[in-house]
């Protein structure tokens, strides 16, 4: 069997953490496999879908690599199909004209209640003669079997039992003569040829009443496999207090892409103690088993530090691009081609322990200044008189230097055992002088990346400047 596997989305706002990390485990499983994996958009409630959040779907997906077969299906544009499966089902028996208004549904289970039965509703049109059937507006409901079970056997929650005297006749087709949610899931499933089910659990009722319409149409049930919810890190369902909800977020905070995909990945599925891996080992790993039942925990410290280890192992060029895309979303103003090639240069020094492009960004901050360098105010205290006084002391020792690092370690090595001081009394102004920063990259990595005429040139600046 080939594996088909989709994501659904609703386009009611952004594309949630949670929506993301079923996108990826869908992705995963149908890349994994040699299979197809398909995106629909949920869009039948068409007062609260916008393309605007279909694009921000869109844009999610495409910022995390996600990528799906095929063309993107609209369900609403399917509406005409979903009807046409609702009227076959009453054709064939297995669906029935329900003309009880919400007045005497209401009424019903008012009096349930009183009663203290169970106020699932009962429809007295269920088994009525057709001859019986009023000119009046009605719904189109699924005879649901009102004995035995239900069993959804579950790759990640198990054997799940349900009674089908708890599940309800539901509603197939409205009396506007449009299909419900529901139905347009199964039909749209079915046609799409869609294999494997992967969704949050908070759909596990959802799957009983659907096997109904699979039943009566005599279609092959998918396999499922609902993956529990995220939780903040105090255990409580995912909310904005915890944080950033959409992945939009995320992209505008930093984060590349294939450390997101590795947390996501990690965050309810687990492949032994493995916590960092590539998208190719992900892909050859990811199976439903490793699913855990328990939701799992998001965790920003976790998040970051793999962040970090996938910037560290990231090619350079593709680590530029990203940062290119990431300037774009966040507004701030692009690297011009000097920036660039001074980035380029430097990334090698740059991407070690950065856990997200603004700090990669702060780092290079040495590249991406304007020469005179304007120090900080923390840069400013470590150009003292005395320290501009050793800077101008060190100049000639560095001019006379091949500019490599071993010359540049040797010379500066010297100048401070003439001086009868530690390197670490230089590292300051240096630091100061050739990035206007006391935080930096280590300043040889500098030196050379700058390379000599611009080093020196920022060195005598900072030298000669009366306010450092």
């Amino acid at each position: 069997m080939s594996v088909v596997t989709r994501f659904a989305p609703s386009p009611t706002g952004f594309l949630h953490i949670g929506g993301a990390r079923t996108a990826l485990f869908n992705w995963l499983y149908a890349r994994g496999r040699g299979g197809k994996f398909l995106l629909r958009i949920e869009d039948t409630d068409r007062a609260r879908s916008t393309p605007e959040a279909t694009a921000a779907i869109l844009q999610g997906l495409d910022w995390l690599g996600l990528d799906h077969d095929g063309d993107v299906v609209s369900q609403f544009e399917g509406a005409a199909r979903h009807a046409e499966v609702a009227q076959e089902l009453l054709a064939k028996g297995a669906a029935y004209k329900c003309f009880s208004t919400q007045e005497e549904i209401s009424a019903f289970r008012e009096k349930a209640k009183e009663e203290g039965r169970s106020t699932l509703f009962q429809s007295p049109w269920r088994d009525a003669d057709p001859a019986t059937h009023p000119d009046a507006p009605y719904v189109i409901r699924l005879k649901t079997p009102q004995e035995g079970e239900t069993v959804i056997e579950d790759q990640v929650q198990g054997r799940v039992v349900i009674r089908n005297d708890q599940l309800d006749d539901m509603i197939l087709l409205r009396s506007d003569g449009t299909p419900v949610y529901m139905l347009a899931v199964v039909v749209d499933d079915h046609d799409m040829g869609v294999t494997h089910v992967i969704r949050g659990d908070d759909h596990l009722n959802n799957a009983a009443r659907q096997m109904g319409i699979y039943s009566a149409m005599g279609w092959d049930v998918p396999v499922w496999a609902h993956i529990p919810l995220i939780h903040g890190p105090d255990g409580k369902k995912l909310s904005k207090r915890h944080g950033a909800l959409g992945v939009d977020e995320y992209q505008k905070m930093g984060y590349p892409a294939a450390g997101m995909r590795n947390y996501l990945a990690r965050l309810g599925w687990s492949h032994g103690d493995d916590e960092f891996f590539t998208d190719a080992q992900a892909t050859e790993w990811f199976d439903l088993g490793g699913i855990g039942k328990s939701p799992a925990r998001f965790d920003f410290k976790k998040l970051e530090n793999l962040c970090g280890q996938h910037i560290a192992a990231s090619d350079d060029a593709a680590l530029l691009q990203e940062i290119d895309a990431y300037l774009s979303v966040t507004g701030e103003t692009p690297l011009t081609e000097g920036q660039r090639d001074g980035m380029a240069r430097g990334m090698y020094c740059l991407k070690e322990r950065a856990k997200t492009f603004p700090e990669l960004l702060e780092k290079a901050h040495f590249i991406l200044t304007d020469t005179p360098v304007e120090p900080d105010e923390k840069a400013r205290k470590a150009l003292d008189p005395v320290s501009r006084g050793i800077l101008v002391a060190l100049t000639p020792h560095l001019q006379n230097a091949s500019w490599s690092r071993e010359e540049l370690e040797a010379a500066t090595a010297a100048f401070a055992e003439d001086q009868g001081t530690k390197f670490g009394k230089l590292a300051g102004p240096l630091r100061a002088a050739l990035a206007g920063r006391a935080v930096t990259p280590s300043v040889f990595d500098m030196m050379l990346v700058l390379g000599k005429d611009e080093s020196l040139r920022r060195i005598e600046h900072a030298a000669t400047s009366e306010t450092g």
